[in-house]
Order: structure tokens, then C-alpha cells, then sequence
């Protein structure tokens, strides 16, 4: 029952989105087409992530109540729609699951960020059509969609991992 509700908060949260070109932050939403042809299980994922957009950035900060990191957001949603126990650090995260090509990202896909000292300390859930929802910083303050061709991102932007088995053939 929770997982169709889900669901149907996420269809319509696109259906809004589909109608609109951008958020007010300026961020560019995925469109409908993103639920096309997906497993139920990412259909899941990427709804319960999207349910969390606006919870408060907190360094360190394990669940919406306090406030997350971008690891702890990562985990959070994972351990709660697929039961997966992640590790809370986006650089551990990274080793985990099989490394894929950028270009052949697919929404629930993971994406890492080298950004402090070269080393990878960012992650996020790739949503599709370029948009990746992350807990992105003390300075944006919360969970956030944002678009990985943008400057800042694209310029930092290093690797992508599948954790979620997307098709049963694969």
C-alpha cells in the first residue's frame, strides 16, 4: 500500500514537473518519460528520493528529521525502499556495486563527485534526463535536484555505479 502511494505522489510530482521547464531554483525537473519501461523497484527509489526534497542539509545528518548529508541521504533512501545498508561515506559508496560509463547512467544509478581535494566527497541519485537528486551542501541547505551538465557539476563530476539489479535479464 505505501509503495502505490509512493508511486502515485511521484506520477504525479512529474505530471506538475511535465508542465514546467524549471524549479524556482532554477533546476530543470525530469519529465514523465523518465517512468518509462522502469522496474517497480527504481520506480520505488527514485519517488521516496524525490519525497525528500527540501529536508534540511545537515553535515553528518542520517535522516529527514535532523537534516542529511549527501551520504546519509543516499543511504537513507536506499535502506528504506530496498532495504540496503550503505555505507555513510560517499567515498566508500563509490566501491560498491559495478562501475558503469557515464553515458550509460540510468535513473537510480549513483553518481560521485570529486570535489574536496580531488578525492570523491559528493554522491547522488541519478533521476534521468541529466537530473541527479543530492543533499547538496551548508550552502544550498537542503535536498536539491540538479543538473549534471551544469558547469559546476560536469566540471566535478568523476564516476557512476548501479547498486539496483535495473532489469531482470541484466
Amino acid at each position: 500500500m505505501a509503495s502505490k502511494l509512493l508511486l502515485l505522489i511521484f506520477a504525479l510530482f512529474l505530471s506538475s514537473a511535465a508542465c514546467a521547464d524549471e524549479t524556482d531554483a532554477g533546476q530543470a525537473l525530469p519529465g514523465l518519460s523518465v517512468l518509462n519501461n522502469l522496474p517497480d523497484s527504481v520506480k520505488n527509489l527514485l519517488g521516496y528520493a524525490l519525497s525528500q526534497a527540501g529536508a534540511s542539509y545537515r553535515m553528518g545528518g542520517t535522516n529527514p528529521g535532523t537534516g542529511f548529508d549527501c551520504s546519509g541521504f543516499v543511504r537513507y533512501v536506499f535502506d528504506h525502499v530496498e532495504g540496503l545498508s550503505l555505507p555513510h561515506s560517499s567515498k566508500a559508496m563509490s566501491l560498491i556495486g559495478s562501475r558503469i560509463k557515464l553515458a550509460d547512467l540510468k535513473p537510480g544509478d549513483l553518481v560521485f563527485f570529486r570535489i574536496v581535494r580531488h578525492r570523491i566527497s559528493h554522491v547522488g541519485i541519478y533521476l534521468g534526463n541529466n537530473q541527479f537528486i543530492h543533499a547538496a551542501s551548508t550552502r544550498t541547505g537542503s535536498v536539491m535536484i540538479s543538473d549534471l551538465t551544469e558547469g559546476y557539476w560536469a566540471k566535478h563530476l568523476s564516476l557512476a555505479r548501479r547498486v539496483l539489479v535495473q532489469d531482470p535479464s541484466e
